[in-house]
């Protein structure tokens, strides 16, 4: 049943995209964080935040474990829920909007774009700047939005992948500095430690990508090396460093971080090259949960 679901996710995927914000199961999730975010105690936040960050993934694993004992309709729902949980054509068609902009120069346009990716303020942003933070987020978010769902779902199936959607949905809301500092600490521990695994394995795939789209590998395993541990996640900095070395530029968030090295031009083509090394990295990390799917559906694992 877990290959038949992940096949029925990925043509869901292919012929329908995003659900609408009502009927989307990542809203839903949304929903209940903002919900128990809005019950914590003036005190004690930093338990409260674990319980949530525990309880709230773990309710929705519940819901993956319960569709996977319905009959009949466990393929249907379970490939519904899935594909909630991965988004490749929203990611290009993102970056692609600021590529557009930034290759007529609309500088509102790009950076209205940019708000789409990222939370990062961009209204005193230049247009290499936007073209740089797209860069960096369509390869951060590969991991997020791609690398990571399957990862989970071949480790662990719909459960796993829905309790690390949760947590990843919860990191985001509530998993920063200021406002949240104790309530969202545990959220993003869990999430860090979540992805862990997967922002390696992404910029790995990425390097793999890049092999096969004729980028500048040596330049990409170089900066990896070297700059991956600037970002003050300890998995983001893989793949945008990742992505800055193969593509020869420096992706920069001003007063956090600088990955790569000066040189390449920042414009609409550099997106542009930086989502086909994604799209092929997405269609391994796919062609491997596959595999992995088929093993546990035919080996005796479900």
């Amino acid at each position: 049943m877990r290959l038949l679901i992940l096949i029925l996710a990925l043509v869901i995927e292919r012929l329908v995209g995003e659900y609408p914000n009502r009927l989307h199961p990542v809203v839903w999730m949304g929903s209940a964080i903002g919900a128990a975010e809005r019950r914590a105690p003036a005190r004690g936040q930093l338990l409260y935040g674990a319980l949530m960050a525990l309880g709230l993934p773990s309710l929705f694993a519940g819901l993956g474990w319960a569709v996977m004992a319905l009959p009949v309709v466990d393929v249907v729902v379970g490939a519904l829920l899935l594909k909630a949980c991965f988004a490749i054509r929203a990611l290009g068609a993102a970056g692609e909007g600021v590529a557009v902009a930034a290759g007529r120069g609309d500088l509102p346009g790009a950076r209205l774009g940019l708000r789409s990716l990222c939370s990062r303020d961009p209204s005193t942003l230049s247009m290499p700047e936007l073209v740089a933070g797209a860069a960096e987020s369509i390869a951060e978010n590969a991991s997020d939005s791609v690398v990571a769902p399957m990862f989970w779902y071949a480790v662990a199936g719909l459960p796993g992948v829905l309790f690390y959607r949760t947590v990843n949905t919860m990191d985001a809301m509530i998993g920063y500095h200021g406002r949240y500092e104790w309530l969202g600490k545990a959220a993003a521990r869990l999430d860090d430690l979540l992805n862990l695994i997967p922002a390696r394995l992404t910029a790995l795939l990425l390097l793999i990508g890049g092999a096969l789209t004729g980028e500048d590998v040596r330049g990409g395993l170089r900066v990896m090396r070297r700059d991956a541990g600037k970002t003050e996640s300890p998995n983001a900095g893989w793949p945008m460093a990742a992505m800055a070395g193969l593509l020869g530029v420096a992706l920069e968030k001003p007063g956090c971080y600088r990955l790569g090295d000066s040189g390449g031009p920042l414009d609409a083509d550099t997106i542009r090259r930086g989502w086909r090394v994604i799209r092929v990295a997405s269609l391994l990390a796919i062609g491997g949960a596959l595999v992995a799917s088929g093993w546990a559906s035919f080996g005796g694992g479900g």
